[in-house]
């Protein structure tokens, strides 16, 4: 039996050579329909594509096709295109209804109402707010860019990782002279070896995609809001809320479901004003999480073991092998515990501000108000499935841990000062509260409250009085 006559999934001898077909397919093309040999074959189970969920493959020999034929783009990094196609097929696979305009029509409602019950309470402020009812593949579409940057130091970090790894394996493969019949006739070595390491690159590339994707997607089931994960995911004046998963937290909860509505519209809309009115903050979040996930180390060995061990059977094989697997070592680096620390507190900051002007913006308005605030923070306090997902995927929780301390701050601005004096700790970066001043909020009321002498004036006042200022 010849290679063209043996079925695409045996190897040398009728044996089972562990690879899908149509990778086998796809590599007997690279190599003119020669033999597979078996050192490449350990190779690429060494990298896990004997056991890779029957679900990606698809995917990924559309990419090697790609490379194959030199119509694929890229370096191997994240494709925010495929990560959208696989959320929405997650988002689908959960069940997506249509908007309707009731639904519509009640999104927009809550908004103003909520807007106008925000108005006497703070002047960071956002004009023209409108409320918007979205699928939850209408939050994949339009969140993913911003997902896209937050994820892509990571991207270039596994692409980093592969590639090393693969060069290691190559280098082995190649020190003995490679088996006869793998070059195609003609063919440089060198070459041949460079084309295929850029085609697992890529592979591993599409991978992390994927499972930025389906990490995506899980979330688009559980948020309520857009911009739910304390990030600015959808801009001003867009207010956005997702009406299935709004009745999804509502069920169960024994409120009327117009109450629970209008108390998520009121946090949606803070989060608006707030990111809206402070210009800064936005930057800030997204660039503390890019700090962050730029000193994460790939441990390339986790996930070699992790792959090793797929069952082929089960759909969610590949993440769930990978999960807290993917980052090493578990001890954080200094730089990256510092990120840490000022994105739980900005986070928390976040929070606590809309906690603390939701709760006074509804309490006069939603007979259940306290209970819905506490269901609110029951749910951000456990967590979930969704949050759990993307925490083992990017290695980060975006979990406001200091929430009550930042409340607490807020209580001790409003008691001395008022809404203004809260409201001015989000007046410039250089004033907004620190983790230090989260253990101190009387210290931080005092700074806020005490004028400072800017050291310009200060030296312009010592040459106004005829003094040395150094």
């Amino acid at each position: 039996m010849t290679s063209a006559d043996r079925p695409a999934n045996t190897g040398p001898g009728d044996e089972p050579s562990g690879l899908p077909p149509e990778l086998e397919d796809l590599l007997r093309q690279l190599t003119g329909g020669a033999e597979i040999p078996a050192e490449l074959r350990s190779m690429l189970a060494g990298a896990g594509l004997d056991r890779i969920d029957p679900a990606m493959m698809g995917v990924l020999t559309h990419q090697i096709q790609a490379l194959m034929t030199g119509g694929a783009s890229g370096d191997g990094g994240f494709d925010d295109e495929q990560a959208t196609g696989i959320a929405r097929k997650v988002v689908a696979t959960e069940g997506d209804p249509s908007i309707t305009e009731g639904q519509t029509a009640r999104v927009r409602d809550a908004v103003r109402t909520a807007d106008l019950w925000l108005d006497p309470l703070t002047d960071l402020s956002a004009p023209g707010l409108t409320g918007r009812a979205w699928s939850r593949a209408e939050w994949v579409e339009a969140t993913m860019p911003r997902w896209a940057d937050l994820v892509e130091p990571i991207a270039e970090g596994v692409g980093g990782a592969v590639q090393g790894a693969l060069s290691k394996q190559l280098g082995r493969l190649t020190e003995g002279g490679l088996p006869e019949g793998m070059i195609p006739p003609g063919m440089n070595p060198a070459a041949m070896m460079a084309q295929v390491e850029a085609m697992m690159r890529r592979v591993h590339g599409g991978l992390f995609s994927v499972q930025v994707g389906q990490g995506v997607g899980t979330l688009a089931t559980h948020v309520v809001s857009g911009c739910e994960p304390s990030l600015p995911l959808v801009v001003a004046p867009s207010v956005v809320l997702l009406p299935r998963n709004v009745d999804d937290f509502a069920d169960g909860l024994g409120v009327a479901p117009a109450e629970v509505l209008l108390h998520l519209a009121a946090r949606e809309v803070a989060r608006a004003r707030l990111f809206h009115a402070v210009p800064w903050l936005g930057p800030h979040l997204l660039a503390v999480v890019r700090d962050y996930a730029r000193g994460i180390v790939i441990d390339t060995d986790a996930i070699e073991a992790g792959l090793s061990s797929i069952d082929p059977s089960d759909p969610g094989a590949v993440q769930a092998a990978l999960e807290g697997k993917l980052f090493a070592p578990p001890e954080r680096t200094p730089t990256q515990q510092r990120a840490l620390t000022r994105l739980e507190s900005t986070l928390a900051l976040v929070e606590g501000w809309v906690d603390t002007v939701t709760a006074a913006a509804v309490r006069p308005h939603l007979p259940a108000a306290d209970a819905l605030g506490e269901a609110v923070r029951r749910r951000r306090a456990t967590g979930g499935p969704a949050e759990q997902t993307f925490g083992a995927l990017v290695g980060l929780e975006l979990r406001p841990r200091r929430l009550r301390d930042a409340v607490n701050l807020f209580a001790a601005l409003e008691a001395a000062g008022g809404a203004d004096l809260r409201d001015r700790a989000w007046s410039h970066p250089d004033l907004a509260p620190s983790a230090a001043d989260l253990d101190d909020p009387l210290g931080y009321v005092e700074r806020l409250t005490t004028p400072q002498a800017d050291a310009l004036d200060a030296e312009l006042d010592a040459l106004l009085r005829g003094e040395d200022p150094s």
